[in-house]
């Protein structure tokens, strides 16, 4: 039995997986930084494809929008990894640590200091 309309329990579907939503700039421009950060700090080269996609988590113990990452290397399995923030609050420390946590070796995304 689905829950009640007003229920706070209620997900909607679409809302879940992002669809019907037009990408605001600000989130191209978030999407476009985190995948730069992700295909440096994960070592892919530019035949790898990776999506950069913002969810609702549907588990009460989650923070409400989660970025999810999936890398899809050719050859290789595809990883997704998770990171508790939504897109606009990722930041690259973000990503490699969520990278590091999946247990893969996990690079710099920072131009390095003169």
């Amino acid at each position: 039995m689905a829950p009640p309309v007003s229920s706070p329990c209620r997900v909607d579907a679409v809302a879940l997986f992002g669809f019907g939503r037009r990408p605001s700039p600000a989130d191209t421009t978030a999407r476009d930084a985190i995948l730069a950060w992700t295909r440096v700090a994960a070592g892919l080269g530019a035949d790898a494809v990776i999506k950069v996609n913002e969810i609702v988590c549907a588990d009460p113990a989650c923070p409400g929008m989660e970025t999810v990452l999936l890398l899809m290397p050719p050859g290789r399995p595809t990883r997704a990894v998770k990171i508790a923030k939504p897109m606009a609050e990722v930041t690259d420390d973000d990503v490699r640590r969520a990278l590091a946590r999946d247990g893969r070796p996990v690079r710099d995304a920072r131009p390095p200091q003169d």
